[in-house]
């Protein structure tokens, strides 16, 4: 796993659609609510533009975030939490989140109300292996 910025990146073992699709799987199974799907490059080649396949889940629990974004009203333009699944230029996949760390400085989020926020880790790191 790799940090830059305040956000985390996973290298998965699978193409953006199975890395997706793995993902889906986990979130449902556990009971979470995936928001949307944005597929970014789908979208840019629907106006003639070619870029490597990329796509934004942003998924979620009310009962977790909730807590955290009374506590630091400004989280909410953060939540809900997002992986981002691209394909670099080399052919790698990866997952990349925002960091909790990132999140509660950036949001001043109290500590005790972010326990809940630092999934995106497991959850990507579930849908990377092989």
């Amino acid at each position: 796993m790799t940090e830059t910025a305040g956000f985390l990146s996973q290298r998965s073992q699978h193409s953006v659609d199975e890395t997706v699709a793995r993902l889906e799987k986990i979130l449902a199974a556990k009971g979470v609510t995936l928001f949307a799907l944005v597929d970014h490059s789908g979208e840019a080649q629907k106006v003639g533009l070619k870029m490597p396949p990329t796509k934004l889940l942003l998924f979620g629990n009310p009962a977790a975030g909730t807590p955290a974004m009374l506590a630091a009203p400004t989280l909410a333009i953060d939540l809900p939490l997002k992986i981002l699944i691209w394909e670099d230029s080399d052919g790698a996949v990866w997952l990349s989140w925002n960091s909790p760390d990132y999140l509660q400085q950036r949001h001043n989020v109290p500590a005790d109300r972010m326990k809940n926020l630092g999934v995106a880790a497991a959850l990507a790191a579930k849908a990377a292996e092989a």
